[in-house]
């Protein structure tokens, strides 16, 4: 093999763009590397200027008189023209071109294709800006669930002294007492929204799909909404297209109701006139849920924003309303673990609609029937004539219940421990409602109801828990519970329950 073949072999071998030109800048050869970088033919480049591989807004000149004239140029970046005019990031260098008697002839231009180098280097720019977002979100969620939580103790805290003080009228007693008892509930519902959002983000959160009449979920919510809407004075109204045994799917109940009440305190948040409308309509093989208010809409920029974690429509210590802004990320979780998707329609200034699909997935034709499923329609015992268990270790909450429960109770027995309600239900089998905290020591009340339903399948058993946290409800059933109760228990609902069970 010749000297000359064996040149040629390497430059064709290249992965270098190898470009040879004249002293006039025209250009004499390319290797195969730069035929395939810049998707032209060899008889399309071979004899043209260089300029035309070089970009519109350099100055085509100067930049072909740096690379002709100038003896040595290394690792310059820049770029080059493709046949469709796609800009290819190089790396370059030049040397001069010399024959055999050492007389310059042109110039030899080598460059590497460094566009793999460059788009990684986007994505390292691009993951570092993401990370440094994603830290300036969590302060600014942290700052605010700082204020968030700090609000409502100030008020829980600070009305409770003044309790404390002399010479209050009954009235002064009621108002310090309500802005307690609305504090309460405001740190609450913040404690419950970072319970589900940490249980989202760690992947735990589980689905519990049921029968599910979704006409009972529109009226339940109308109702309970109805008077925080006439207050400030919103027409709330509800739509549903359904009837029947129609409007029965298959859906977890729970999450339902959330996405729903997420969705309607949203809109009454931010709807100072006007009215809200909530439903749903059957859209093919999904039912197509809709919350529409006349607010304050939301800008183009934020409607996608909002649905995400640690985001709100405003970071800013100004912000004009409350919240730690996690219910529509726990929203949008909650749906696409259904199977259906989120999203909102709005122009600032007025109003929004909050949509969200979820399967049309009928009920089953045949009632199944849980084996731990207790049937409490066969008692007769007199409402205000019960005998009662309770199983709880915190003192308060004991004594909260005893309060709550004394108009029902011809007596009320009280244990601190799993194995001491087992044992109560054993030694007592006259008791006819236990409420059963789930967290206490030896035993939890889910073990100490499997353990007792053992013995006695007719008891009413209540669970009761401050974890309040989603699918909760279902391990009290399965465990054979006959209902549940979350902490801080309202004894309008406690009565409720009792009612339901014990009334003639």
């Amino acid at each position: 093999m010749t000297p000359a073949i064996a040149a040629e072999n390497i430059i064709s071998s290249m992965d270098e763009l190898l470009i040879l030109l004249n002293q006039e800048g025209n250009i004499l050869s390319v290797n195969q590397a730069t035929l395939d970088a810049l998707q032209y033919d060899r008889t399309e480049i071979e004899g043209k200027s260089f300029t035309m591989l070089l970009q519109e807004e350099y100055l085509k000149i100067v930049a072909l008189q740096k690379i002709t004239d100038e003896a040595v140029i290394k690792n310059y970046d820049g770029h080059l023209l493709t046949k469709n005019g796609k800009r290819v990031p190089i790396i370059y260098s030049s040397s001069p071109l010399k024959n055999e008697d050492e007389i310059v002839i042109g110039t030899v231009f080598i460059a590497r294709d460094i566009t793999e180098h460059e788009l990684i280097m986007v994505e390292l720019i691009n993951a570092k800006e993401k990370a440094e977002e994603s830290d300036r979100l969590k302060s600014a969620f942290l700052a605010n669930m700082s204020h968030e939580i700090r609000t409502p103790m100030n008020g829980i805290l600070g009305f409770a002294g003044l309790l404390k003080e002399p010479d209050l009228t009954g009235e002064e007693q009621q108002e310090f007492i309500g802005i307690i008892e609305k504090s309460g509930a405001r740190m609450l519902n913040i404690i419950n929204d970072i319970m589900s959002i940490s249980k989202v983000e760690a992947g735990q959160m589980e689905v519990s799909i049921s029968e599910t009449d979704i006409n009972d979920q529109i009226d339940y919510i109308d109702t309970f909404f109805k008077p925080e809407a006439a207050n400030i004075g919103i027409q709330l109204t509800c739509k549903k297209s359904l009837t029947g045994e129609d409007a029965i799917i298959k859906t977890d109940k729970e999450k339902l109701y959330a996405i729903l009440t997420n969705l309607v305190k949203n809109a009454l948040k931010f709807t100072q006139v006007g009215s809200i409308e909530f439903g749903y309509q059957k859209n093919g093989n999904f039912i197509e849920f809709f919350v529409k208010d006349t607010g304050a809409g939301v800008s183009k920029k934020h409607q996608q924003l909002i649905f995400e974690r640690f985001r709100q429509g405003s970071e800013s210590l100004n912000r004009k309303y409350e919240g730690a802004g996690l219910g529509l990320s726990i929203s949008k979780a909650y749906v696409e673990m259904l199977g259906g998707q989120i999203w909102v329609e709005s122009e600032e200034g007025e109003g929004s609609t909050f949509y969200f699909t979820l399967p049309y997935l009928r009920k089953s034709e045949i009632k199944v029937i849980s084996n731990n499923e207790i049937i409490a329609d066969a008692k007769e015992i007199r409402i205000n004539n019960l005998q009662v268990l309770i199983a709880e270790d915190d003192e308060a909450s004991e004594k909260l219940i005893t309060v709550a429960i004394k108009k029902f109770s011809k007596e009320i027995l009280k244990v601190t421990t799993g194995t001491g309600a087992v044992e109560a239900c054993r030694n007592n089998p006259g008791i006819d409602l236990v409420l059963m905290d789930i967290k206490m020591p030896d035993m939890d009340g889910y073990e100490a109801t499997r353990q007792i339903r053992q013995f006695n399948t007719t008891v009413i058993i209540i669970a009761q828990s401050a974890y309040a946290l989603s699918g909760d409800r279902e391990k009290a059933i399965k465990a054979g519970c006959n209902d549940y109760i979350t902490k801080p228990m309202k004894r309008i609902v406690l009565s409720d329950l009792i009612r339901k069970y014990f009334e003639n």
